[in-house]
């Protein structure tokens, strides 16, 4: 099956409709990695684990002191081994969340695709897309504590950053501009994708940690595999509503080509200013103006 950007805009069953075919398409290269993250991710684990041991619990007998001893011993060890387990979790997710959407734009873009060259670029854009998470990541939850709406209204705002970093290559300060300007007047629509894209993933999560329980002592593998199974649908969503979103503002999408024509203007799809029809870098950026195809 062949895969092309969107033209225009798309409302969300075809996003989620194309989201699909396309992860079921290249389901060995969306797969992949997010497997051999959740292999990583556990065995960074267990070498933690090794490296900060717990120490030997004292008999019930023990002075207090001991025993107050070694309750702040667990707990500075627990703290370290949980501390370097969500950090090197978080820097490979972000990796093969990043992978994702280049490995998805790169099929809509007909591109051959390489895994090992994906990991390269996403790698270059590392600390932009570092810095955003962490950025989004505490507005978010600032938000979320004032009463809930802000931070779900900044999740919305933010939630093309990813996508702008990796195709666009712009910097973390200017994907959060970009991502605004994109979802901007589109806040509902966005909000709806992503609400039933999270709970398409928090279903898919709680199903596969039920099965993953009967396992046992190979849980962790086996909840590994089936979390890689639906990991890769949140990046190919936000990578396709991009494509929609750059197709609503760029001439020949149906919504802006009447107005941009007459106006002779062409928005530049990395900062958005409006440069002059037959424009060839952008007047503010300096980037090269893209062409609707």
């Amino acid at each position: 099956m062949g895969f092309e950007k969107p033209t225009r805009e798309l409302d969300i069953g075809e996003i989620l409709g194309q989201t699909f075919n396309l992860y079921f398409t290249k389901f060995w290269l969306f797969f992949i990695p997010f497997l051999v993250a959740g292999a990583v991710t556990g065995a960074w684990g267990a070498v933690v684990g090794l490296m900060f041991p717990m120490p030997e619990q004292p008999s019930q007998t023990a002075p207090v002191d001991v025993q107050l001893s070694y309750l702040f011993s667990m707990l500075g060890i627990l703290l370290i081994t949980v501390f370097l387990t969500v950090l090197f979790s978080w820097i490979i997710n972000t990796i093969v969340n990043g992978m994702a959407v280049r490995v998805a734009s790169d099929t809509l873009k007909t591109r051959s695709i390489d895994l090992s060259g994906t990991l390269n670029v996403v790698a270059a854009r590392l600390p932009s897309l570092l810095i955003t998470g962490i950025i989004t990541g505490i507005l978010i939850a600032i938000g979320l504590v004032c009463l809930i709406i802000p931070g779900i209204i900044l999740a919305i705002m933010f939630s093309l950053t990813v996508p702008a970093i990796v195709i666009e290559e712009v910097d973390a300060f200017q994907s959060l501009s970009r991502s605004r300007q994109l979802v901007g007047g589109r806040w509902l629509k966005t909000f709806g994708l992503l609400l039933v894209v999270y709970l398409i993933i928090i279903v898919a999560g709680l199903i596969f940690g039920a099965i993953s329980n009967v396992f046992g002592p190979l849980s962790w593998l086996i909840g590994s595999f089936l979390s890689a199974l639906v990991a890769p649908i949140l990046p190919i969503a936000t990578t396709l509503y991009y494509y929609s979103m750059i197709a609503r503002e760029q001439p020949g999408s149906p919504v802006t080509s009447t107005s941009q024509q007459s106006m002779g203007k062409i928005h530049c799809v990395y900062c958005g200013t409006e440069n002059k029809l037959d424009a060839v870098f952008c007047q503010k950026c300096g980037k090269r103006i893209e062409k609707q195809d």
